[in-house]
């Protein structure tokens, strides 16, 4: 089984954990919801898959590249 890291792409603070880990999503389904600036970023799915691991939780504060979670490709 293929795996795809899925990476943040800014600096924020997680304020929601829309999938967990065994959940089957689709390109664009929305994976985390992070606050960056005073705006709501949502992480999306780029591939669809599913939901491995997610490394965060809500409150978590986020860096650039940072790891959120792991699709399992089929």
């Amino acid at each position: 089984m293929r795996e795809f890291k899925v990476v943040n792409e800014c600096q924020g603070v997680v304020i929601a954990v829309e999938a967990s880990p065994g959940t089957q999503v689709e390109e664009g389904d929305t994976l985390i919801l992070l606050e960056s600036m005073k705006m709501e970023i949502p992480v999306a799915a780029p591939r669809a898959g599913r939901v491995g691991t997610i490394s965060v939780a809500i409150g978590d504060v986020v860096a650039e590249d940072q790891l959120l979670a792991v699709l399992e490709l089929d």
